[in-house]
């Protein structure tokens, strides 16, 4: 930094089970190394990633004493943060308030924090949080209609999610379009395994479709996104179900796994060719979803500049974008079929010319975010 000069990247996945998978790249001198091994912790795992970083074969560095600041992702920030901080005593203390909102996530967000601090001890650290990008969220979109009292007094409201990335996205369409942040407004889908979307009106998000928790919104690999909250009450009352049981069903059963059996869209698109009728209901509920929410997002944001699609479905597959924007053409949204196949992983435009808004293709780089919002930080 700041050139932005990828030096190695990897991923240290299935932590504290036997056959986690170590992956490293070396981008200067494209040399790669991969392996399967048993990996305790995630102290345990961050000495392995030293280890890669500093070997005189394939490493970038001579000693960890080199880096000079680490970037963590941290899920939740509650109402507390709504920019990048370094992290003092006193901003860890907040997050660990805050984990009751995200107990699958802080504790370990913390405690990437706890190793690094050991194993990295002249570094200083950063915290980009997920929730930061929708502080800009006005009160009548963030409350929900229950007793004021009791959702200020336990902190139950629309935090949203994937910040990191649709900041990203809405800078990066700025830039697409040369136009200033401040006066962009776009609507971003952000679709993966985990899918969001967020209204950004003049740089600033309005509105975001997770809410208090990452399940709300859209259909997902495996949450359902949108559900009556009476069929939670259903479940207790007629199937006995535990609250626990029924977050297993929501969170790790539902959406498209729950639809058609996988979670995978290429394995749904190929099932949907095959003549697979769960398949192709799937995809349908998944884009009529998105729809929806467009429709939405385009009735509180005014004059739109463009609609982006981003992340691992939302940048690769023609066919999601297609069925997405289909039937939008009354809302002034018209696509070019060839431009959109020619879009799939690239930086790219797809819309007819004489759209009223502009359709985006535009990878997002969370990593290359939260770098560069740690080194701002640590320059202020």
């Amino acid at each position: 930094m700041p050139e932005e000069k990828l030096l190695c990247k990897g991923l240290v996945d299935r932590i504290g089970e036997e056959d986690a998978l170590i992956d490293y790249q070396n981008k200067q001198d494209q040399k790669n190394f991969k392996e399967v091994a048993e990996i305790k912790d995630h102290e345990f795992a961050l000495k392995k990633v030293i280890q890669l970083i500093e070997d005189e074969e394939i490493g970038v560095i001579h000693n960890a004493n080199e880096i000079e600041l680490i970037g963590h992702r941290i899920v939740h920030g509650g109402t507390y943060f709504s920019n990048p901080r370094l992290l003092s005593d006193e901003v860890l203390s907040k997050i660990e308030e805050v984990t009751p909102l995200a107990p699958l996530h802080n504790p370990h967000n913390l405690k990437g924090v706890q190793v690094t601090q050991t194993l990295f001890p002249n570094a200083r650290q950063v915290g980009v949080f997920d929730t930061a990008f929708h502080q800009s969220i006005p009160e009548k979109a963030y409350r929900y209609a229950i007793p004021k009292d009791l959702a200020d007094d336990n902190g139950i409201r629309v935090y949203g999610f994937h910040g990191t990335s649709h900041r990203y996205i809405a800078n990066q369409t700025a830039e697409f379009l040369d136009k200033p942040i401040q006066e962009t407004s776009l609507i971003s889908l952000h679709l993966g395994n985990g899918c969001s979307m967020a209204a950004v009106k003049n740089g600033q998000c309005i509105d975001t479709s997770m809410g208090f928790s990452p399940l709300d919104g859209l259909v997902m690999g495996s949450r359902s996104g949108d559900i009556d909250p009476a069929i939670v009450v259903f479940l207790q009352d007629k199937l006995k179900m535990t609250s626990a049981e029924i977050d297993q069903l929501l969170n790790k059963k539902s959406g498209l796994i729950g639809l058609c059996g996988t979670n995978d869209l290429r394995e749904i698109i190929s099932m949907a060719e095959g003549g697979d009728s769960n398949a192709e209901l799937a995809l349908d509920i998944y884009c009529y979803r998105i729809q929806k929410y467009i429709g939405a997002y385009l009735a509180v944001t005014g004059p739109l500049d463009a609609i982006v699609f981003t992340a691992g479905v939302g940048e690769n597959s023609s066919l999601i974008r297609a069925k997405c924007l289909t039937g939008l053409e009354h809302l002034g949204i018209s696509f070019d079929s060839d431009q959109n196949e020619l879009a799939s992983g690239t930086k790219a435009s797809f819309q007819v010319k004489n759209s009223k808004v502009k359709l985006l293709v535009l990878p997002t780089d969370e990593e290359l975010a939260i770098a560069k919002a740690s080194y701002r930080v640590a320059n202020e």
